[in-house]
């Protein structure tokens, strides 16, 4: 849509007003993709007024979440201070501890914001904060509900605006070996197991299935059972084996090991057979796809996985994805897992109010959509902002989520969803009973108590 003239020439005014004030990645008005009627709209004077805020981003992220900070500044005359760190867990607690802490911080994820909102060290959001998110994010009660804990006095509110998402919920494959074969993307979880028996059926294997990661080996295989919690029972339930009121062998979560052991242990369907799947580091299970013939058909694994494609590959073109469905016979909607940064409130002021407020703006979203490496829930954006058509798809994949859930293992006790749920799936992978390995796993959460 093509914006005003004068919208533009007033918040270029309004930039000349600023000594030192940031560069800009896209002059005002010039990018029809960007809103920037949310930018004129925003406007406001703070200026002489100071906002510091603490993340992880780093390198090149730091340069992108400048480039939209640049943005709040220009629109507000305010001055802002960002702050990475490789150690931000740890830097963050001490800050907190110390009571020194930044306006604003960026966490990886809510674990931490919900052990520091419990203690007092974050403020509250916010009810009317907590309502736009429901209403103008994709599955917006889900956001609100990843972001609300009791604070220090019990009483639950919003204490974080989750902001650049990650996608989980993805199927890999190789679009000309589907074409040869005569196969479609499947949409329905049932059509899923139909394809990779019919994989079968032609001679073929349908999955690379890999969980080895040095340290951390069967991370992998805890996405699987994440993704299959969210397609076989409600998102509730979900939240209640997050906090242990669902026992992890209950017979529910039990069950989702199984959905994940109907792929993963069956040699038919996966590449080296169900013995290699332990033992095939996470890296090179994707290569299978690029094989000639093909090793696999399948590789299920988040957005970040091709890092991990051969050299040269181009997503859309020689890699594709599609969304790891959900069960047509059961009424679950359509769940996604991800991940996704979360800004909470250290210190009240009127330009951390602001900034959060300016993180409601389409404009606060679009700046990073053009550029790369971001997705949103955010309803009001413009999808041909994305800087690329495989951002834009996946974001399809977000708005059209009715559920969004985080990684459940990142959410668990350290000692549960980085240890013994990691272990326990390379014990099932390799042949154990699933409700003697959700046993086991339970029995490590009971010592917690």
């Amino acid at each position: 849509m093509k914006r005003s003239l004068c919208a533009g020439v007033a918040v270029l005014a309004l930039m000349g007003g600023q000594a030192g004030a940031r560069d800009l990645k896209f002059a005002p008005g010039e990018d029809a993709r960007l809103n920037w009627d949310s930018f004129e709209a925003f406007r406001q004077d703070l200026s002489g007024q100071e906002l510091t805020i603490l993340g992880p981003w780093l390198g090149p992220d730091k340069d992108l979440v400048e480039s939209v900070i640049a943005y709040f500044e220009a629109a507000t005359g305010a001055k802002v201070n960002y702050s990475g760190s490789d150690s931000f867990e740890q830097q963050i607690v001490i800050d907190a501890q110390a009571g020194s802490p930044p306006d604003i911080a960026v966490f990886p994820q809510p674990g931490l914001l919900r052990d520091l909102a419990s203690k007092g060290f974050v403020v509250p959001l916010g009810d009317e904060t907590a309502k736009w998110v429901a209403e103008n994010y994709a599955a917006g009660q889900s956001w609100v509900d990843l972001a609300t804990f009791p604070g220090k006095d019990g009483t639950p509110g919003l204490y974080g605006f989750f902001y650049k998402a990650d996608l989980k919920s993805l199927v890999w494959y190789v679009p000309e070996n589907f074409e040869d074969a005569g196969y479609e993307a499947p949409k329905t979880m049932e059509e899923l197991k139909a394809l990779s028996q019919q994989i079968v059926d032609d001679g073929g294997t349908p999955w690379c299935i890999g969980l080895g990661s040095g340290g951390a080996t069967g991370w992998p295989a805890t996405d699987w059972v994440e993704d299959m919690m969210l397609r076989t029972t409600t998102p509730e339930n979900y939240d209640r084996w997050v906090s242990n009121d669902l026992k992890f062998d209950d017979p529910i979560v039990v069950n989702a090991i199984e959905e994940y052991g109907a792929f993963a242990r069956n040699d038919a369907w996966v590449a080296g057979g169900a013995g290699g799947v332990a033992s095939t580091d996470f890296r090179d299970s994707p290569k299978g796809l690029f094989a000639s013939p093909p090793a696999c058909y399948m590789h299920r694994q988040a957005s970040f996985i091709p890092s991990f494609f051969p050299e040269g590959t181009v997503i859309g073109q020689d890699a594709d994805f599609f969304y790891f469905p959900a069960y047509a016979g059961k009424d679950l909607g359509q769940p996604v897992l991800g991940a996704g940064t979360v800004f909470g409130m250290m210190k009240d002021s009127p330009a951390a109010r602001a900034f959060i407020q300016f993180l409601e703006t389409p404009i606060a979203h679009e700046v990073w959509m053009a550029q790369k490496g971001f997705l949103t829930p955010h309803k009001g954006v413009n999808p041909e902002a994305y800087g690329d058509e495989t951002l834009k798809k996946m974001g399809d994949i977000l708005l059209n989520a009715t559920t969004f859930r985080f990684d459940a293992s990142d959410l668990m006790p350290g000692p549960i969803g980085a240890g013994a749920f990691w272990t326990g799936m390379v014990d099932y992978s390799g042949g154990k009973d699933a409700a003697a390995v959700a046993a086991e796993i339970q029995k490590t959460w009971d010592t917690l108590k």
